[in-house]
């Protein structure tokens, strides 16, 4: 089963050194164990842009869809047996970059 597991932050890149060192750390851990697929970090709301292409003439805005004070800063995308599992990594996550994360399960598996 694949889970996203977000990263909620008010900031990019705000990671000190020893978060940084943790978080490795647990993506070394995730490598090791078969759970990792894909990790990264997101640049700022700011600068994204939204495109809807669903009408005659297509619109672009630039900013994020959602503007809030909280936002998905970066992620980790897993595999993993069941949702228990999910969760335990995701906990162990949050604690390594010291941020809130949310946990969503990829549709079909």
């Amino acid at each position: 089963m694949r889970f996203l597991i977000a990263v909620l932050d008010s900031g990019t890149a705000t990671a000190v050194p020893g978060e940084m060192q943790a978080i490795d750390a647990f993506n070394d851990k995730l490598r090791a164990n078969g759970h990792w697929i894909l990790a990264a970090g997101l640049a700022a709301p700011d600068d994204a842009t939204v495109i809807d292409n669903r009408g005659d003439i297509p619109r672009v805005t630039a900013g994020a869809f959602n503007d809030t004070a909280v936002y998905m800063a970066g992620f980790w995308i897993i595999d993993a047996p069941d949702v228990a599992t999910a969760h335990e990594l995701a906990t162990e996550g949050s604690k390594c970059c010291n941020r809130a994360v949310e946990v969503r399960q990829f549709l079909g598996g």
